[in-house]
C-alpha cells in the first residue's frame, strides 16, 4: 500500500513541475509582459488616479529657496553666506548682481551649477537669490 502512495504522491508532483515548467516557457515579450505586470493599482474609494501636477508659471523665488536652497543657504554648509545675513552677502554683492547670477548659474568653489535646481529657469534662479538677498 505504501507503495502506491509514493508513485501517487511522486506522480502529482511531477505533474505539477510539469505545468509549471510550461507556462513558463512562454518566453515571448507579451508573455513575459504579463507574466510580471503589476497585479493592480490602489485608489481611495471614488478617487482618481493622481496626475501630475504642471506649475501654472514660473516658482516663487521663496519656493526655490526652500526647495532646493535652504540646505546650504539656510545652514552655511559648505560657507554657503545665509539668508539675510547682510555680512556674509556683502562682499559677493560688491562684485555685482551679474557676477552673482553667474556663480549660481555656472557654480562656484563649493556651490554647484544652479545651486542643484536642475529644473530651475534663469527666471527662478534669479528669483531665488533676489529671495536671498531681500532687505540686505
Amino acid at each position: 500500500m505504501k507503495a502506491g502512495v509514493s508513485k501517487l504522491v511522486l506522480g502529482v508532483t511531477a505533474a505539477l513541475t510539469l505545468s509549471v515548467g510550461v507556462s513558463a516557457s512562454d518566453l515571448s515579450e507579451d508573455a513575459i509582459k504579463k507574466r510580471i505586470a503589476p497585479i493592480g493599482n490602489v485608489y481611495l474609494a471614488g478617487a482618481e488616479p493622481a496626475k501630475p501636477e504642471v506649475p501654472a508659471g514660473p516658482r516663487s523665488g521663496k519656493d526655490v529657496y526652500q526647495t532646493t536652497c535652504f540646505g546650504c543657504h539656510g545652514t552655511g554648509a559648505a560657507g554657503a553666506p545665509k539668508k539675510g545675513d547682510a555680512d556674509a552677502w556683502a562682499p559677493r554683492l560688491a562684485q555685482g548682481e551679474a557676477k552673482l547670477f553667474a556663480h549660481a548659474w555656472d557654480g562656484f568653489n563649493a556651490m554647484p551649477p544652479k545651486g542643484t535646481c536642475m529644473n530651475c529657469s534663469k527666471e527662478e534662479l534669479q528669483a531665488a537669490i533676489d529671495f536671498m538677498v531681500e532687505g540686505l
